[in-house]
């Protein structure tokens, strides 16, 4: 009877300190994600977060492709909106860039991909902007809003609705980022010093002459000018609607509690930083599981050659005939076999090595130990999977951060870079692949940046989770924020100190030679008076 009395008294104190675990611990989330790639990795983001015991709201729209309403890890919210970017919006735009880019290539047809990227850009963050108005406008959904007493926002900035219901709601703010409505996260919040941080489409490393740091700082005032007219004022108007007078959006959007960072210093330039910048790179990678049994059977059937695979990211699946008939012709005179995540009509010359699939796991095929080379687009997600698994790359980047992803790889010595321009002349895909396949160094490089990203002392993911639960317990980390973004630039960049100084050197300076003219003119009338 004591040994059951005893056993039950057990079990209930296992029961209570499961319970209590589970109030102090569990925290309510509300997330504003983005689309495409970016919701990949934020869905496993919410996940992690929802084992954890955290209850997740997601916010997302009628018009959104990936988000999906119903969910085991989280409730949503679901905005009706008119316009948003969905595969209706993208795929027109990826046909334009591959278009232009296989153009011949002249300043005419550059300027042309920048006004084309330019109005997408502004048709982006005017969809952004709308869905955040929406929300503002719910009386009763923002009722319902502060009424749930959220601990945190979580979203990607390279939306800006996440971070102006954060506002609205006076709640902490926490970023899933890699790139920002104004640019790479860096720098948004970090000192930046263009002599040795390229930008974004500037081709550079972080080692550039003096020509190239002439290209690089005027792109950089090039985009500050494009956001200034095509970007900030879809946000800046939802400020003056909805916030009292003197909110500027872009202090709002450097004014986050914590940028969770999408890479690390593996892969990123070396770079000043700030402390509230968390670096969690890879943190979606995971050792290779098993494969689907057809699919392991296709990859053991390689042999000793090993297998290619390819994929081109979430937006990308399919090319133009051509162009898709000269990947499908080199990859039948490889030895390996090959798997291509590609959905258009099968290409005419096809080879019996190459398996054509809608779907593939992705981390789990660069961790098989028969996979040779990984054929990509750019996007962080999959290049941090290559560094995960130590899988050399050949890059075909179409936009965005994709070419700047690959350079970096590239520099590093784990990569070989095509354009669209030029993949299908003179077998440069073929040639390509079978350099980085003869050359051994291309995968002792990518293995040694898999040695030294996973030489660390903390998992990324739980790295993240334990920040993000740092924020909740203190209902933010206003200790390692700046507040150097509300500073006016010439306050910023010392101008102001810088002209007082001079002004002072100046005065003296004036005052030494006032005081030396002054002798000199009464030495001289002294001697005039001797001589009188």
């Amino acid at each position: 009877m004591m040994t059951y009395i005893g056993s039950m008294t057990l079990c209930l104190l296992l029961f209570l300190l499961i319970m209590y675990g589970s109030v102090c611990h569990g925290g309510k989330l509300l997330v504003f994600p983005g689309e495409g790639s970016h919701w990949v990795n934020m869905d496993i983001l919410i996940k992690a977060l929802h084992s954890q015991g955290h209850t997740i709201t997601v916010v997302r729209m009628t018009k959104s492709w990936y988000i999906k309403e119903e969910s085991p890890y989280y409730s949503s919210i679901t905005i009706p909106v008119t316009d948003g970017m969905d595969e209706e919006f993208v795929k027109p735009i990826l046909k334009q860039v591959i278009d232009i880019e296989r153009g011949t290539s002249s300043v005419l047809n550059f300027i042309h991909l920048q006004i084309e990227m330019i109005s997408a850009r502004s048709k982006f963050h005017k969809y952004a902007s709308d869905l955040a108005t929406a929300v503002l406008k719910d009386k009763d959904l923002i009722k319902t809003l502060k009424e749930n007493q959220y601990d945190l926002v979580l979203t990607d900035p390279l939306w800006g609705g996440g971070l102006l219901v954060a506002h609205y709601l006076q709640l902490p703010l926490v970023y899933n980022v890699r790139w920002t409505i104004s640019g790479e996260g860096h720098l948004t919040i970090a000192p930046s010093p263009m002599s040795y941080i390229p930008m974004i489409l500037s081709g550079h490393s972080d080692k550039m002459t003096f020509t190239e740091r002439v290209k690089n700082m005027l792109l950089y005032l090039l985009f500050t000018v494009r956001d200034r007219l095509t970007v900030w004022p879809h946000y800046q108007a939802v400020c003056d609607e909805f916030f009292q007078p003197g909110v500027d959006f872009k202090e709002l959007l450097q004014g986050a509690d914590l940028w969770l960072m999408r890479i690390d210093f593996v892969f990123e330039f070396p770079r000043p930083t700030m402390p509230n910048v968390i670096y969690m790179g890879g943190f979606q990678c995971n050792p290779a599981k098993p494969l689907p049994q057809e699919l392991e059977k296709f990859v053991h059937s390689s042999g000793e050659h090993g297998v290619i695979i390819m994929s081109l990211g979430t937006f990308v699946t399919e090319f133009p005939h051509d162009i898709a008939d000269v990947i499908a012709t080199a990859f039948s005179q490889l030895p390996q076999k090959v798997i291509w995540r590609h959905k258009g009509d099968r290409p005419a010359s096809l080879g019996n090595n190459t398996l054509l699939v809608d779907w593939m796991p992705q981390n789990d095929l660069l961790g098989h130990p028969k996979t040779r080379l990984f054929v990509a687009h750019g996007g962080t997600n999959g290049v941090q999977e290559a560094i995960y698994h130590g899988i050399p790359v050949v890059g075909l980047p179409l936009f965005n951060d994709q070419y700047d992803n690959l350079l970096r790889l590239k520099e590093r010595g784990g990569a070989k870079l095509l354009s669209m321009a030029t993949v299908d002349k003179n077998n440069n895909f073929l040639e390509a692949l079978q350099e980085v396949l003869d050359e051994p160094s291309y995968r002792m490089n990518m293995q040694r940046l898999s040695r030294l990203h996973r030489d660390v002392p903390m998992e990324p993911l739980d790295t993240a989770l334990f920040w993000i639960e740092f924020v909740m317990r203190h209902k933010g980390a206003a200790h390692l924020r700046t507040d150097s973004y509300k500073m006016p630039w010439y306050s910023y960049h010392s101008v102001d100190v810088v002209l007082m100084l001079l002004g002072v050197v100046s005065v003296l300076l004036l005052l030494l030679v006032a005081i030396v003219r002054y002798l000199c003119i009464r030495k001289c009338l002294k001697r005039k008076i001797k001589s009188e």
